[in-house]
Formats: structure tokens, sequence, C-alpha cells
């Protein structure tokens, strides 16, 4: 069934040939800062992640509802994205923030109140549902409010605000957890809707282009089937130590085969809700695939820095939030600096060595130790931002570049389901190689205790730390910095290797020549 379009119009498109006006930019701010709300509960929850371990001050989380407590959100964000592209092309761009920031709103106050580590899982998941509505039509909003002279300018800025929610989630998450309780630091969204709410009416435009699609039920259930799958298996086969468990192996198998007949199914699809031709341009492909590799990276960094910071170095939240900060300084470089280096030298050049400037900073954690100073850890950090800053912005516009005016939500989906992917790959296959490694490493090292606390000790370095607070055993402690310390040298390795794939990507996909590469900018 062909797509129809009628439109009409609330308020007058804001976008002209001529300096973006002040209402313009008020727009973009609007936008910003709902893209804000959706990075900011991202990066909140990786401080508090061993506040949430704690049986006391937290709901007594394990390795695995840790990674799930992420991964629930990121999971359903990225699935339902295709849907939220295509209801935000069908009802309009404007009506479906509107309706994803008041769910994103009601969803965190069910997640600060949460009872139990489930509940808290849960109520993750649905606040995943609010971020699928809104993202897309923040990033086809900027489509409308500014024209083609200016939106590179306007995307760049869009992409960089990640840096403020890297920089800022940290620092108010630990600043809460110092004062309060570990569900505050979902209420932050709280106000951040309110003014969302109020700015979406204000300044953004109402234009409503109804692209009368066919919903694609059979697409999104295979879709979320399959990579549930993939990523239980991958999260479960760490926490087991198993990877030839039955169950494992079914599930690994599974999720890989019903994400083959997905794209099978969108290939025959009229109007698919996750249009897979798309990849047959060869552009399109790299730069998606490579911002992929590039959260890949970053989501399971992140997940084990809060780790290291608050267990090896005994930081208080507010500490890890303030330690974590100089990433965003990278990406606040690398966002605006990126854009007049493409203009100059093209995509393939430029992002090529974005991504291994990523590289370079995630695999240098094999020089940190138990003992390493901040500033080498800060420098570490300013690398991975400084290259997911210069890669994302000019990759994001050359995926948009290639859309259809009328499959900009729909397209931009596909551009921020891919980095939601990429981030809840990147949790569960470094955490789950966190987990499995830790646990040979000091496995053999708790001959001597009784075998069901030498099982429960190795389950994590806080489960080995607090045994070896209750049987007063120092020596516990050591062991388990140590072996937490060689885990983190092994995932980063894991993720230094995706980075460096991304580059590889790009610089083929790139590769016709540098005049093409800077045409789709």
């Amino acid at each position: 069934m062909a797509a129809q379009n009628t439109a009409t119009t609330d308020t007058p498109q804001a976008g002209s040939a001529h300096s973006p006006t002040g209402r313009q930019w008020l727009a973009l701010s609007v936008l910003v800062l709902s893209q804000l709300a959706v990075w900011l509960d991202n990066t909140v929850l990786n401080v508090a992640l061993k506040t949430l371990a704690d049986p006391t001050e937290g709901l007594g989380a394990s390795p695995n509802q840790l990674q799930w407590s992420i991964s629930s959100y990121t999971l359903v964000f990225a699935v339902l994205l295709f849907t939220g592209g295509v209801l935000a092309d069908r009802y309009g761009h404007r009506r479906l923030l509107l309706t994803g920031m008041v769910l994103f709103g009601a969803t965190s106050v069910w997640a600060a109140y949460a009872g139990s580590a489930t509940e808290l899982i849960v109520a993750r998941g649905a606040m995943g549902i609010g971020s699928a509505l809104i993202m897309p039509a923040t990033l086809a909003l900027i489509a409308q409010v500014f024209d083609e002279r200016h939106r590179a300018t306007a995307i760049a800025i869009w992409s960089g605000s990640s840096a403020i929610a890297i920089a800022t989630g940290p620092m108010l998450s630990g600043a809460l957890l110092d004062h309060f309780w570990w569900g505050s630091v979902f209420l932050v969204n709280v106000p951040i809707v309110v003014l969302c709410v109020a700015g979406s009416f204000a300044f953004l435009p109402g234009v409503v282009t109804r692209v009368r699609q066919r919903f694609d039920p059979l697409g999104v259930v295979l879709s979320t089937a399959g990579l549930f799958a993939i990523v239980w298996g991958i999260i479960e086969g760490g926490h087991r130590n198993d990877w030839t468990d039955p169950a494992i192996v079914a599930a690994l198998a599974g999720g890989v085969l019903l994400v083959v007949v997905f794209v099978l199914v969108e290939l025959r699809v009229a109007n698919p809700s996750f249009d897979v031709r798309l990849f047959r341009d060869i552009r399109f492909t790299g730069a998606s695939v490579a911002i992929m590799c590039t959260f890949f990276g970053l989501n399971g960094s992140m997940y084990y820095t809060s780790f290291y910071l608050q267990g090896v170095h005994g930081q208080t939240p507010l500490e890890c939030g303030l330690s974590i900060a100089p990433v965003a300084l990278g990406v606040l470089l690398g966002a605006p600096l990126s854009a007049r280096l493409v203009r100059a030298y093209g995509v393939r050049p430029v992002v090529t060595a974005a991504m291994l400037i990523a590289t370079i900073g995630f695999f240098a954690y094999v020089l940190l130790d138990e003992h390493s100073g901040l500033p080498l850890f800060w420098v570490f950090l300013i690398l991975q931002g400084l290259g997911m800053g210069a890669a994302v912005a000019p990759t994001t516009e050359a995926i948009m570049a290639v859309l259809p005016a009328d499959r900009t939500g729909a397209g931009s989906a596909v551009n921020n389901s891919l980095r939601q992917i990429g981030g809840v790959l990147g949790v569960a296959v470094l955490g789950s190689v966190l987990v499995s490694v830790y646990r040979d490493r000091v496995t053999p090292q708790l001959d001597g205790l009784p075998p069901g606390a030498a099982d429960a000790a190795g389950e994590s370095p806080e489960a080995t730390r607090l045994l070896g607070a209750r049987l007063r055993l120092p020596r516990l402690s050591d062991i388990a910095d140590e072996g937490f310390v060689h885990a983190m040298h092994v995932a980063s390795v894991v993720g230094a290797l995706a980075a460096a794939a991304g580059a590889a990507i790009i610089w083929w996909a790139f590769r016709r020549s540098s005049a093409a590469a800077r045409s789709t900018m």
C-alpha cells in the first residue's frame, strides 16, 4: 500500500534561507533539552549502580539485574524507535514528542519508587517507550525548523548535547545519592519534562505531515523478540559462566534467527517501519554501523568505569560523577570541530581519525591499575569523548542526507535505534566479559572459604568485599580489586576492537571519493 501524504499546519514552518531567527534557536533549545532528558536517564544510572547493588542502601541487585536495569531501557527504546518514527511521520512530530515526554515523566516517577530490582527493570522498560516517541521527533523537527544551509550546524549542536548529559548526569546523580535515596536520580526528569512540554507548545512548528502507512506489528514483534533473546543470552551467559548451556545457545541462536526473519519480512513489506532498503546505500550503512560501534564501546566502558572509581578507588557517588565529567569535555571539543573539518576534508578521513582516537581511549584502560592516579584516567576519558563527539555529528548528517523528506521520522529512528542497539550490546557484551573474567580470576583465590560463601563471593567485586568485611578478611578486598582491574582490562580491549572496526567500516564505506563524501554533509 503506497504511502499517502496530507499536511496540516498549526504554526508556520520556521526554516528560511537567511540566518536562523531567535525563535528557531529557541525551538532547537527545546529539542536539545528533550534529547537531554533521554540521555540523562542513561548517564545518571551509571553512578547509581553500586548503590543499587547494596542490599541496605539500594535494592541488593545482582550483576545481571544491574545489566538489565540499563538494558531494559535501551532495548525497548531501540526496538520501538522504528514504530515511534512511523507514528511521528503519520500523526505529527510535535504531537508525538509531547506524548513521549508525558509518558517519560510518569514512568520516571514509577522507577524512582520501585520496590525491587525486578520492578525497576520493568519501569525502566516503560521509560524506554516514552524515549522511543521522543527521539525520532527531535531530529525530524530539526529538519523542519532549519533549512539545508543551517541544518548541519543544528544537528551538530543536537549531537553534541549528549555531552551535557554525559557531564551533568553523573555529577547530578552523585550529588543526589550523597543526600537522598537512589530513586531521586530518576525524579530529575520531571522538571525537564515540564519545561519541554511548555516549550513545545510555544516554539515548535505544528506541521503535521500525515504519511498514511500501514503499521508493521509483525516487524515490531520480531525485532523485539530477536534482540531480547540475544541480549538475554549474552547477559545470562556471563552470569552463569557457561556458554554451552542449552538455554544460552538456544536464546542466542533463536535471537539471530528472529533478526534474520525480521529483515526478510521488512524487505517484503510495502511500507516497513524499519526500511532495510536504506542499507543499500553504502554510506548510509557505513555511517550507521560506525555509530553502533561507537556507542558499543562508550556505553560498555561507562558501565565498568563506575565500579572502578567507586569500588577500587573508594570514591563517593559525587566524586565518581565529577571524575567521569572530562569525557564531556572531549565531546564538546569534538562535535563542533568535526563540522569544520568535514567541510574541508570530507567524512572519510575525519570520522576514521575520530574513531581511531576513541579506540585509543578505550584501549588505554589496560594501563590503569588499583593505584593509578586520576589525571591519567581523565586523559583517557577526554580521548573517548573527543573521538565520539567528532564521529557522531558527521555520521548522523550523512544518514539524514539520504532520506526522503517524508521519511525523516522513520529514518532518524534507524539512526537512533542503532545507537541504542550498540549501547545495549556494549553493556551486555562487556558486562558479561567483566563478570566471566572476574569470576575465573578470583575463584581459585577463594579456596578455604565455605563452599556456599566462596560461590557468593565470586559473583561480583561487591560480593567479595562484603564477605571480606563480614568475615574480617581484608585480603578479600585486595583480591576483589585486583580481579576487577584484570577483568576491566579484558573488557576494554573488546570495546577498543569494536571502535577500530567502526573506523575500518567508515574508511571502506566512504572510499569512492572525498568529494562524494562531502556532498552528503
